[in-house]
């Protein structure tokens, strides 16, 4: 298919329920080596805790050489191997979702991009999700999935440029294989890149394990509202700029702005930044 053509996915959707149940948000509090209360009916979930419902439960038969489901169902078969989670912007709309509450999401495909860059060609699709509970709407989200060429032999990443060194708050994590095998479990990504070395290293080119760019998103926004507490957040976005891998430190780092909002990023052991992202609260 060429990549025009993919363009006709542009306004597909899809919808989708589930219900909020308290294990999820249990496992997660643990994965993240927190404290937190054991959850419990009537709960409000933190940002981006919802990823941890819709779970596409796609059947084995019917799952791609790289782990995920296959293309040209609900997302457009980009003929391009190598998939990456690029990007998320979220609004926080309406009241929180809750624990115990019946949830729904209409996803629909909001853009098909074709581009050209250093390492080929990329297709950029983005996904729109609108995620409502009992009270109505509760969050937006934009999701950008970035598809790329196979890895060229020799092929090597572009150095990372320094992250801030400016932080009011900050957090070091140590995303070793158990963290990454944990969080694909709860999302139920079967991507192979997060736990396949064998698969990440000799098919995609990657030195080692990735750690997922959701997680990442995860532990920015995490530090921002547990360094704020009461205070509830009205949008959160973020982007992917360098790969981190299992095995190598990550700090999570805040900074508030003088316009009220706070920075947030990801810096890898050498100080570079993976991650780069924006939250308000109210």
């Amino acid at each position: 298919m060429a990549f025009d053509d993919l363009k006709s996915w542009i306004g597909k959707t899809q919808a989708a329920g589930d219900f909020a149940a308290p294990f999820p948000a249990r496992a997660l509090g643990a994965t993240l080596d927190e404290d937190d209360p054991e959850p419990r009916m009537g709960d409000a979930l933190p940002p981006l805790w919802h990823w941890l419902y819709f779970l596409e439960a796609v059947k084995a038969s019917k799952i791609g050489p790289d782990g995920h489901p296959e293309r040209g169902d609900f997302l457009p078969p980009v003929p391009l191997p190598r998939r990456m989670w690029a990007g998320s912007r979220f609004s926080f709309a309406g009241e929180p979702l809750r624990i115990g509450d019946t949830i729904e999401r209409v996803s629909t495909i909001k853009s098909v991009e074709p581009k050209s860059g250093s390492t080929g060609s990329m297709v950029f699709v983005t996904v729109r999700h609108d995620i409502s509970g009992p009270r109505g709407l509760s969050l937006n989200e934009e999701h950008d999935i970035v598809y790329r060429e196979a890895a060229k032999p020799g092929e090597q990443a572009r150095p990372a440029k320094p992250a801030p060194s400016d932080a009011t708050w900050s957090r070091k994590v140590m995303p070793d294989p158990v963290l990454l095998f944990r969080f694909s479990a709860l999302t139920f990504n079967g991507h192979r890149i997060h736990y396949d070395q064998p698969y990440v290293t000799g098919t995609e080119g990657y030195p080692g394990l990735i750690v997922h760019g959701p997680l990442m998103g995860l532990l920015q926004i995490e530090l921002a509202r547990r360094s704020n507490p009461g205070k509830v957040a009205k949008s959160f976005e973020f982007r992917a700029l360098s790969p981190a891998f299992a095995g190598n430190a990550l700090t999570a780092g805040a900074r508030r702005d003088p316009d009220g909002s706070i920075a947030t990023w990801i810096a890898n052991a050498d100080g570079g930044l993976a991650q780069q992202g924006k939250a308000t609260f109210r």
